[in-house]
């Protein structure tokens, strides 16, 4: 497993992509507040091969669909439906 980022020449980035054996499993990108997905989550999704987008962050909403947009959910929540410690 690796843990990386992603970042394009203007700027946009992404916080962390997960890949196992080289290839990319998810995207998370992490906020403080409860926010509708960051641009740079439309934009990689439209532009790589990465399966699922995920946007984390301290509050309670959960909505949206990692594989078909971005998943805006608490990083608890986050933490326990990927089984994380």
């Amino acid at each position: 497993m690796e843990l990386r980022f992603i970042r394009d020449t203007d700027r946009r980035e992404i916080d962390f992509v997960v890949l196992r054996d080289g290839i990319p499993e998810f995207a998370v990108e992490c906020k403080t507040g409860e926010r509708e997905p960051a641009p740079a989550c439309r934009y990689f999704r439209e532009r790589t091969d990465i399966p699922a987008f995920y946007q984390v962050h301290c509050g309670e909403k959960d909505y949206g669909n990692p594989r078909s947009g971005t998943r805006v959910l608490p990083f608890a929540r986050f933490c326990t439906e990927l089984n994380l410690p």
